[in-house]
């Protein structure tokens, strides 16, 4: 059955159901936007032409490429899921209706997310020789602990998957950028220490430009707060106390060890976490021991509270790195942003 035509009825057409992509509009607003956008332009770069030619995979025995590929791994829930994560967002700041720099902004880091996506799967399968970590046939003992950790690891992103997707129709913009900001600030810590203690050539260079990327993304998001924080609503500044202490607890796999009571892993993962991690530092595979973990988080959380002391929103307690403040105690799925 033929839907009625409304040009024949009307003049001008009806208003448009909101959230939409149309009407397209292109208002700049935020100078400094513009200034990150056009940095994001001149910051580009290729994976594939990182010195790859000065990596020999060779020199490694097989239980450092399978320690070296399993941090990879565990990088790879965040980073690597990361394009999906801010196409989401971009389609949200469309259909927002957000100036044109925010959306070209969202752009622009959907992009540098895919490159980071690839450093991901490249440096898996030139460890491996195998394109993923989860069909690989280990070589190992220590490859095998480590496999049962990165099956662990994946079936804890799928669910986080599930609550991003649910969350981000529901939440304000201004709630979003919140917590991708706890990922930016947590992000540009890592790979700005990776870069500085690496001895691999190609993983130094890919750090270096993975952490510019990082903080350029950061930018992004202290501006956008700088802008819309002075107005929050008071029911998003609670949000917001929830999101941080969620944030932590999800970026900590990384950043420092998961905490047990959130994420769903067996009882030996950190423990071969903890080896396989002593092997890829004997490797020179520069990742930080427990405490310069613990220190850099701490950091990287006091940064994130100076951010939001100024606009009078209450900061969680972060007790596992000796911060105090509002506590937290029912971070659920159904209610937080997963932070990629």
């Amino acid at each position: 059955m033929r839907k009625e035509k409304l040009a024949h009825t009307m003049e001008f057409p009806p208003a448009i159901e909101q959230p939409n992509v149309y009407p397209l509009s292109w208002h700049q607003h935020t100078k400094k936007l513009e200034e990150i956008w056009d940095a994001s332009r001149r910051e580009v770069w290729d994976p594939k032409k990182l010195p790859w030619d000065t990596f020999d995979v060779n020199k490694y025995t097989w239980e450092q490429r399978e320690a070296i590929a399993y941090w990879w791994t565990l990088l790879s829930v965040f980073d690597a899921s990361a394009p999906p994560v801010f196409a989401a967002a971009l389609i949200k700041t469309y259909e927002a209706h957000e100036e044109d720099a925010v959306r070209r902004c969202f752009f622009s880091v959907t992009q540098d997310e895919q490159n980071h996506e690839q450093m991901c799967g490249m440096a898996i399968t030139k460890f491996l020789e195998h394109p993923d970590p989860i069909t690989y046939t280990p070589k190992t003992e220590l490859g095998k602990r480590l496999q049962k950790n990165a099956k662990w690891l994946y079936h804890n992103g799928a669910r986080y998957w599930a609550g991003y997707k649910t969350a981000v129709p529901k939440y304000s913009l201004a709630v979003l950028f919140s917590s991708f900001l706890m990922g930016e600030i947590a992000a540009a810590t890592i790979f700005h220490q990776m870069a500085a203690g690496c001895t691999e050539p190609v993983f130094k260079e890919a750090f270096r430009n993975i952490g510019k990327d990082e903080g350029r993304h950061m930018g992004i998001c202290l501006a956008l707060m700088e802008r819309d924080y002075p107005k929050i609503a008071v029911e998003d500044r609670a949000l917001i106390t929830k999101q941080i202490r969620a944030g932590y607890l999800f970026l900590s796999a990384v950043l420092f060890e998961p905490p047990m009571e959130f994420w769903d892993l067996p009882a030996d993962f950190i423990q071969n976490q903890r080896d396989g991690e002593t092997v890829a530092r004997s490797a020179g595979f520069a990742i930080p021991e427990y405490e310069a973990k613990k220190n850099n988080w701490r950091t990287a959380i006091l940064n994130l509270k100076g951010a939001l002391d100024k606009y009078d929103i209450p900061f969680p307690a972060i007790p596992e790195v000796g911060i105090t403040g509002e506590e937290v105690s029912d971070v659920d799925l159904d209610d937080i942003i997963p932070v990629f």
